[in-house]
């Protein structure tokens, strides 16, 4: 294994999802049910098809695009996205 490319992924997606809504959606539905292991169990389910999901994406955009192209498209996207927040459309 690839530690270095192991902990750089753990690092950048830790951050990422580090308070997120879908934290916040935990912290609810926890609350809500009072059933915080089947939360914890449904929250792990869904994050482990999301990943997989995306990295079975991201490898097969990665033999026909460039990664500078996924890159700035996602980047694209992202700043897309803020603006349609910002202006309320989304």
């Amino acid at each position: 294994m690839d530690w270095r490319i192991f902990l750089t992924t753990f690092t950048a997606i830790f951050f990422a999802e580090l308070a997120d809504k879908t934290q916040l959606v935990g912290i609810g539905m926890s609350a809500k049910t009072g059933r915080p292991f089947v939360v914890l169990a449904g929250s792990i389910a869904a994050y482990a098809l999301v990943t997989i999901l995306s990295v079975l994406i991201g490898a097969a955009l990665g033999k026909y695009l460039k990664p500078e192209l996924i890159r700035y498209t996602g980047a694209s996207l992202f700043i897309l996205i803020g603006i349609l927040m910002f202006l309320d459309k989304v």
